[in-house]
């Protein structure tokens, strides 16, 4: 018969909780930020589009502080093994907090809001959501914390996706977003139960020490891997995972757009890195019983498709965002090759990686926002001439392209650098890997350069058309942004060693 727990048990599990809350303040405060927004939202009444955006920044600067406190705090596992305190989850809350002041400033930068939205106060306050969603999923470390994690995120990015309710585009995007979000949660989720069904465990420490000693069965395994692997890769957007990208990218608001392509993406990652390095055990290889490969297999080949894919698909589009889409694609093709290497060096590139392709992407988008506020237009033709007339904004977005290119001397080079060298210090068996991933970034040279080419060698459509200032502010965050990417180019230190100390996890001193 089922037993009530007695009262000392009872007594355990609240001193249990109220330690871990200690070590939850960051969420907490997020949790606080997002329910004062829809109050203040209602008292305003969406009038005070500003005084909403400024309220957000601060809230999301002020998490940073709680943040910072958690470095002093031991690491180890909250809530009875859902939750986890290490330097890996501090590295992505960070990494999601400025994500989200990024496409705030965005979001209040893009004019198409003052025109299509009417109460902002719910968008800033689903942004804030998606932030609490990811830092969740960074650091959830048991199989219902990842669920829960992943859906609180997927539900937030399909409303923010059609949040342009009247332009067709933006509710395509949305529909199909949650078409293909509901069918890779599903497959998920089924492989979570075939992984529970084999060990009786959720936590993935557990997991991975019962898969150690009573072995699995090779079929069993293989097949939760895959439908596992189809929910992260659904979240990274890679090859063939990618079907959404394209179309939501392009239908979605540009802020949104960004937001996902960055920091939705990097979430994936976080999840991917911490289950088959942590759930897995070392030296397991669910596939050589079958098929003489093991999961790390199956990951090469999806990384090597999507570099491939994504960088020659992406020659033929003529939007700028569904142009960026397709770079998506690719780029997280780039970051599984750091996955692959399966060790702290990898995972310090990957980490460093994502860092780069903050300042890069978001760059890269907020010019684009920029040009669509003047042009009305995000088409390749349209940007014709425009250097002459946006002069910062065409330098700055060449600066970004290169760096998404991966050529010096911006943080791009060094990210691309960190990944081909963490791939050769494993051998030559990985020489391969990293020859594709050289060639497939000569390829993406091509089209990432035909928008300077139209902004600089090409003239404009309407010749006589006056310079266009975009306002003082967004030069000097164009200037800054622009800056960021040559001079961590050159001193990337402060980068690196924030990546290292963020990747020692992986080094196993915690697990």
């Amino acid at each position: 018969m089922f037993e009530l727990p007695s009262g000392a048990e009872i007594q355990n599990i609240i001193a249990s909780l109220k330690a871990g809350a200690g070590s939850f303040i960051p969420e907490i405060y997020l949790s606080i930020l997002f329910m004062a927004l829809i109050l203040l939202d209602l008292a305003t009444k969406g009038r005070k589009a500003n005084l909403l955006g400024w309220m957000t920044l601060a809230g999301l600067a002020g998490s940073m502080f709680f943040i910072y406190q958690q470095h002093a705090m031991e690491a180890g596992e909250l809530f009875f093994g859902m939750y986890v305190l290490d330097e890996f989850a501090i590295f992505f809350k960070y990494f999601f907090v400025v994500s989200g002041m990024l496409a705030v400033v965005l979001t209040m930068s893009d004019r198409r809001f003052d025109t299509e939205v009417t109460s902002i106060g719910e968008y800033y306050a689903l942004v804030v959501a998606m932030v609490i969603g990811m830092v969740m999923m960074a650091a959830a470390s048991d199989l219902l914390m990842v669920f829960l994690s992943m859906e609180l995120v997927s539900l937030t990015a399909y409303v923010l996706s059609g949040y342009f309710k009247r332009d067709g585009r933006s509710s395509e995007a949305a529909l199909k977003y949650l078409v293909y979000g509901a069918v890779s949660s599903g497959l998920m989720i089924y492989g979570f139960s075939l992984i529970y069904g084999l060990t009786a465990q959720t936590n993935l420490l557990l997991i991975s020490a019962e898969l150690a000693v009573h072995g699995y069965d090779p079929l069993v395994m293989m097949l939760s891997t895959l439908l596992i692997l189809a929910g992260f890769g659904y979240k990274i957007g890679a090859v063939p995972f990618h079907f959404w990208s394209p179309d939501v990218y392009e239908g979605a608001p540009t802020p949104v757009t960004a937001y996902l392509s960055v920091a939705s993406k990097a979430a994936g990652f976080a999840l991917l890195l911490r289950f088959f390095y942590i759930a897995i055990p070392h030296g397991m290889s669910p596939y050589e019983d079958i098929a003489g490969r093991d999961w790390l297999g199956l990951l090469a080949i999806i990384s090597v498709a999507s570099m491939i894919y994504g960088n020659v698909v992406a020659i033929w589009q003529k939007n700028v965002k569904r142009l960026l889409a397709y770079s998506s694609i690719a780029h997280a093709g780039y970051l599984l090759l750091g996955v692959i290497v399966m060790d702290s060096i990898g995972t310090q590139a990957v980490l460093f990686y994502l860092l780069s392709y903050l300042l890069m992407n978001y760059g890269a988008f907020y010019v684009i926002t920029l040009i669509a506020n003047r042009t009305g237009s995000e088409n390749l033709d349209d940007y014709r001439g425009l250097g002459r007339k946006m002069p910062l904004a065409g330098a700055a977005l060449t600066v970004f392209l290169i760096s998404l290119v991966g050529l010096p001397p911006t943080v791009g080079f060094i990210g691309k650098l960190f990944i081909f060298s963490a791939l050769l210090s494993k051998g030559s068996l990985y020489v391969g890997l990293a020859l594709v991933g050289i060639m497939t970034s000569v390829i993406s040279l091509y089209y990432y350069m035909l928008i300077p080419l139209n902004m600089f060698l090409r003239e404009s459509l309407e010749p006589n058309e006056r310079a266009q200032n975009p306002g003082m502010l967004a030069n000097v965050l164009m200037a800054v942004l622009m800056v960021l990417t040559i001079w961590f180019g050159l001193f990337f230190e402060p980068l690196s060693q924030f990546a290292h100390y963020s990747s020692a996890m992986f080094g196993l001193s915690l697990y």
